[in-house]
């Protein structure tokens, strides 16, 4: 069995794109860093005067670099099994890189922050208008009220089917159970009972 983090791909593991999305500075980056076994690649640049009056960063005062582009890493959950991980950037004014980061996503993360949960409803929307399966991930933040799971789904109108669990981007185990949740929902939309959707095959990306 191949363990979590290891940096070898079993020779016959099938390969899955996952997409991990939401508001700007929310945590995106940070989560593909803390699981990826392998050096995750960052398009982060310093925030400039351009983002001034454009990016919303209500709450994120602090924050001095974003993505621009894309996060990409790489983990492996099992003998059969590797994740491709790719954060798309939260600014609205790059919305028009998702299209393109979303073909071959077979699964996504919507992460959030309870201090702004408004700032998901953008990313919950674009996979559900794709018929993109996703799990919510309610990312903790040292001075954030926390809310339970059903207030959370209540705050972002999502039905039962969603699965949403908390979770600390800066702790791998967190993340990975994150991923691994993902995992057991494109399963669970694969199965004989939920025949008619579109069908778990994983592919190479």
């Amino acid at each position: 069995m191949v363990s979590f983090g290891s940096d070898r791909l079993p020779e016959h593991a099938a390969a899955v794109k996952i997409l991990i999305a939401g508001g700007f500075g929310v945590g995106k980056t940070t989560l593909v860093g803390t699981v990826s076994e392998v050096p995750p690649l960052h398009t982060e640049e310093v925030m400039t005067e351009v983002g001034v009056g454009v990016d919303d960063i209500a709450g994120v005062e602090g924050k001095s670099r974003t993505t621009v582009a894309l996060d990409f890493g790489r983990i492996t959950l099992s003998d059969d099994l590797v994740l491709y991980l790719f954060g798309a950037p939260g600014q609205e004014r790059f919305w028009s890189l998702w299209d393109d980061l979303a073909i071959g996503t077979l699964g996504a993360i919507v992460l959030v922050d309870t201090r702004r949960l408004d700032a998901g409803f953008g990313s919950i929307d674009f996979f559900e208008r794709r018929g993109i399966p996703f799990v919510v991930a309610i990312n903790r933040f040292d001075a954030a009220v926390e809310y339970t799971v059903e207030e959370v789904r209540d705050a972002l109108d999502l039905g039962p089917a969603v699965p949403i669990l908390p979770c600390d981007v800066r702790v791998r185990s967190s993340g990975r159970d994150v991923l691994l949740a993902l995992v057991d929902h494109l399963m669970a939309q694969a199965s004989p009972a939920n025949a008619g959707r579109a069908e778990f095959s994983p592919s190479g990306v």
